[in-house]
């Protein structure tokens, strides 16, 4: 081998370790307990698949300036204060993402779909399927949250 050493080749051949992609998500909960749920624009992995609204984190944002931006862009509401309630992982075959939960109660505004999703209001268990497989760890934290348990038939319908 010239020029290099075989700790130099090893290092060059070794797999890239994936890079997160840090999500800002918002679990938005009017009192009667019903939670928005909305669907994957066509044209993302996923599309279709039902997910609690959010988005990336822009460079320089925190969770929730994202939140509360991708919020707007998404749904065309405002949200009120905003803080990680839960931090979860999920390897999806495009990403992988670390998802930082937020619950929201306060929003102003009119729901506007503005990437040609469509949304719904759920108690539990759920309506509404397919779900994105992130969700599925909060979906459970918040059966327990209401005193029940969520089975994971009622979630892969």
């Amino acid at each position: 081998m010239q020029g290099g050493t075989v700790a130099d080749s090893v290092h060059q051949t070794a797999p890239e370790a994936r890079k997160h992609t840090e999500v800002a998500v918002g679990v938005l909960l009017r009192g009667d307990g019903e939670m928005l749920l909305s669907t994957r624009p066509p044209g993302k992995p996923y599309a279709g698949y039902w997910e609690f609204p959010g988005g990336k984190l822009e460079a320089g944002e925190t969770v929730e300036q994202a939140l509360r931006r991708e919020l707007t862009e998404e749904l065309g509401i405002t949200i009120g204060p905003a803080s990680v309630w839960k931090v979860t992982e999920h390897d999806y075959p495009h990403a992988l993402v670390r998802l930082h939960w937020c619950k929201v109660w306060a929003w102003t505004g009119e729901f506007e779909m503005r990437e040609g999703q469509q949304m719904a209001w759920q108690q539990l268990p759920l309506t509404v399927t397919p779900v994105l497989p992130g969700a599925y760890p909060v979906l459970q934290w918040l059966a327990e949250e209401r005193g029940g348990v969520l089975s994971a038939q009622s979630l892969q319908k």
